[in-house]
């Protein structure tokens, strides 16, 4: 998705600053083509060498230097030749600085001269996140088609906790993916402008004006802290989210343009209001304490499936059987061993409007279950291993009382992948089978080429990153729900 893709990187003055080097890398390792530019107050966290090694490119990061200029990387130059902007970490002093149209630096007047995708990662102190300024300025980009991801709740660097900690590398490169994917992204939106219009008219006595087609506003928003007044809104997680709610008693024109903007867009994301549950990574049963039955599975697909549902807005409830993979940001997460604990997590879940079972269960489990290790004897034959079928829990969520009204299987296959999985629709009772060749590197790859089986046929999808399977499949689901 994101191969060939020229992506400015512009890092400014935060102490989580040094995170912008794994989003380089990861955008790399996705096939991206990143030039970096450091701020004054980024060079301060992170050394142009070490952006400029990670990223294989020239730096940008001198307005006046009459080398880069010649070398294609002054501002007009940068601000014609990338496909995404994106700030990452944007500080306050940074945000407060686009929001007043500084040019001052080179960062600053190549943001003035762009007009194409812009994403910003927020990263600060609880307490300047949350100050009415900030959240003013916030406002005034939310207003110019401005995308934010984060930033998260979470420990900061000075021994306090709260909102204004920047969103792992991996969501915004997920945000960063959904943007650039995005056919609408910046589309003018006629009732949007007409609400904002009529915001700004209402401070100024005047009557609103039409917008032309060069005042574009867009509904993407970031969470805000409701620390520094009672009527903000409160934190929402997610790799993206819309427009929250701003109150009116602001005397800033911007603050009330966002509340108008925020009343016309309420619900807009395609899954608000829904819960889904998600299953993931593989189930261990064991043998004995030390040894247990197990498989490949890696739940990067089912993590970054929960992640894609959670951006589009749903509660997201993901049931994990043991993985090394992060758990997704703003996802509630219910950690189990065994396929028993699995199915026991899942109803404890219900009811939900969904369910997507991405989870490789083990089909059989041990008889019995030695309380001690199991010893090998000199000269001695193995052991007997009697196993015994694991419960279903996909059949069993397809025939609940309290069935989700839509559920989603998946089929790891290595042979006869489609014929496989559409025996495996009928006979387990679910709505779509999500189904994948794993005979490769699949589990534990980072890419996947599914096919999507239901009633209605089947769909072959391309080798893709696990994302953007996760995203098509999310965008899926929103569909069959609404």
């Amino acid at each position: 998705m994101l191969a060939r893709r020229r992506v400015l990187l512009i890092v400014s003055g935060s102490v989580a600053a040094y995170k912008a080097l794994e989003l380089a890398r990861l955008l790399g390792k996705a096939g991206a083509e990143v030039t970096g530019l450091l701020t004054g107050g980024g060079a301060r966290f992170v050394t142009p060498h070490a952006l400029q090694a990670i990223t294989g490119r020239p730096l940008a990061a001198d307005l006046w230097s009459l080398v880069e200029e010649g070398e294609g990387r002054g501002h007009i130059r940068l601000a014609r030749t990338h496909d995404i902007v994106v700030v990452a970490p944007a500080s306050a002093d940074r945000i407060a600085r686009m929001a007043a149209g500084f040019a001052d630096d080179l960062a600053g007047a190549v943001l003035l001269a762009w007009d194409g995708p812009l994403l910003v990662a927020p990263a600060m102190n609880p307490t300047m996140w949350g100050h009415p300024a900030t959240n003013a300025n916030v406002a005034t980009l939310l207003a110019r088609g401005v995308t934010f991801v984060g930033p998260e709740e979470g420990p900061m660097a000075e021994a306090e906790s709260g909102v204004g900690r920047l969103s792992e590398p991996p969501a915004i490169l997920a945000a960063i993916e959904r943007v650039l994917t995005d056919p609408t992204h910046g589309a003018p939106d006629a009732e949007l402008e007409a609400a904002l219009d009529a915001a700004i008219a209402g401070i100024s006595g005047e009557d609103a004006a039409p917008r032309g087609g060069a005042d574009r506003v867009t509904t993407r928003a970031s969470s805000f802290s409701a620390s520094s007044h009672p009527e903000a809104p409160h934190h929402l997680s997610g790799a993206e989210v819309h427009a929250s709610s701003f109150s009116a008693s602001w005397s800033s024109a911007a603050a009330v343009a966002s509340h108008a903007v925020a009343g016309t867009a309420s619900g807009a994301l395609p899954l608000a209001g829904r819960h889904v549950i998600v299953t993931s990574g593989p189930t261990h049963e064991p043998l004995d304490p030390v040894r247990y039955i197990a498989n490949r599975s890696s739940g990067k697909q089912g993590h970054a499936i929960a992640g894609a549902l959670a951006a589009l807005g749903a509660r997201v409830t993901l049931v994990a059987g043991p993985v090394n993979v992060p758990d997704p940001q703003g996802v509630e997460v219910r950690h189990v061993e065994t396929a028993r604990e699995m199915l026991a997590a899942v109803e404890a879940a219900l009811p939900a409007d969904a369910a997507v079972m991405a989870a490789a269960v083990a089909d059989w489990r041990p008889a019995e279950v030695a309380t001690q290790k199991v010893k090998k004897g000199e000269g001695a034959a193995a052991p007997p291993l009697a196993l015994v079928p694991n419960p279903d829990i996909l059949a069993t969520l397809s025939r609940h009382a309290r069935r989700p009204r839509l559920v989603v299987g998946f089929a790891a296959e290595t042979e006869r992948v489609v014929e496989h999985a559409c025996a495996k629709l009928a006979r387990k009772g679910c709505d779509w089978i999500v189904a994948n060749d794993v005979s490769g590197d699949v589990m534990g790859g980072d890419a996947n080429a599914v096919h999507l089986v239901s009633a209605g046929g089947v769909e072959d999808w391309p080798r893709l990153p696990k994302g953007e399977v996760a995203a098509r499949l999310a965008d899926r689901v929103a569909e069959a729900l609404r």
